[in-house]
């Protein structure tokens, strides 16, 4: 069986509570469970961690390497600033979609800059919650896995 990992940064641990207004009500428990709904209907396996900070990130897509076909990952506040996550996600030689909660070009400048964007195999972000799902549909797609096929 195929396996997927969803990998989560900083702060998504408080979905659900923090800033609701921005990033919806929906919290981290049930997003990874609608993910894993979604994948198993794929026939996929997910995977899913999440880590405040850089190291624990690194450390978790390296480990996932050797057994994983992709990755999804939201590195929140590190998309802009992780030289060294883009490096692991690499290093990996998995492809990867950069998924985010919020439309990143309707906030701050700081935040139009990602690190990992000219890497991903796409970008999906200011759908939510759903912004996770159509990410692993997309990843799906591009991986031939399931029903969705999806040309380069």
């Amino acid at each position: 069986m195929n396996r997927v990992a969803v990998v989560h940064g900083p702060n998504l641990n408080l979905l659900g509570t923090r800033e609701p207004e921005r990033y919806g009500s929906t919290s981290l428990v049930q997003v990874n469970a609608r993910l894993r709904e979604v994948a198993s209907a794929h026939g996929v396996q997910l995977e899913t961690f999440q880590s405040n900070s850089e190291g624990g990130l690194i450390d978790a897509i390296q480990a996932f390497a050797p057994d994983v076909v992709g990755y999804v990952i939201n590195p929140g506040g590190y998309t802009h600033t992780s030289v060294a996550i883009r490096d692991a996600l690499l290093a990996s030689a998995r492809p990867f979609v950069e998924v985010h909660l919020t439309n990143v070009y309707a906030r701050e400048a700081f935040r139009h800059t990602s690190l990992l964007a000219d890497v991903a195999v796409g970008r999906v972000m200011g759908f939510g919650a759903l912004s996770y799902e159509l990410g692993l549909l997309g990843l799906f797609g591009r991986l031939g896995l399931g029903a969705v096929a999806i040309d380069p």
